[in-house]
């Protein structure tokens, strides 16, 4: 997706969705967040990562958990003319639930090898290097994707918080 494609209120709903990575972190879970916003620009959901035992589950991801109770709220039709805007690049789980949902937009902030630079091979977070571009590409559904954007705001949500090994 062209840089001219991006409105405002795209940055704006990528800063909420940081915002939501950092309401994560400060309840103790892993910093990622997540908001789904209809063709009229309203947020339908929006989810933080609850990936963290004991109260989570590691596919508790804010992307896996978003696409979940949007699929139960909207029509398929309504799904592929919502945005998925993510603090960080969706893994390969999170890209397959987007996938599957049908969503046909997905803006992020830091991407998967900017995340890496911070867990390292942290056990919590072993992070798959997987493009969500290569995921998406190999299904038979487009999905328009723009990122990494806003990458140094998103930086700072990890600053500290992955213990590297």
């Amino acid at each position: 997706m062209p840089a001219q494609d991006i409105t405002p209120q795209d940055l704006q709903f990528l800063r909420q969705a940081i915002e939501l990575a950092r309401d994560a972190r400060s309840k103790g879970r892993h910093p990622f967040g997540c908001v789904i916003v209809n063709e009229h620009g309203q947020a339908i959901v929006v989810a933080r990562n609850n990936a963290v035992r004991p109260q989570g589950e590691p596919t508790q991801h804010a992307e896996r958990l978003a696409c979940s109770e949007a699929a139960s709220l909207l029509s398929e039709e309504e799904l592929s003319r919502c945005t998925l805007y993510t603090s960080t690049e969706p893994c390969a789980m999170c890209a397959g639930a987007i996938y599957w949902t049908g969503i046909g937009r997905v803006i992020f902030a830091l991407s998967e090898a900017g995340l890496l630079q911070f867990t390292g091979n942290d056990e919590q977070n072993p992070t798959l290097d997987l493009p969500c571009r290569e995921v998406f590409a190999r299904g038979q559904r487009r999905i328009v994707v723009a990122g990494p954007l806003l990458e140094d705001e998103a930086r700072q949500v990890h600053e500290g918080f992955w213990q590297r090994k």
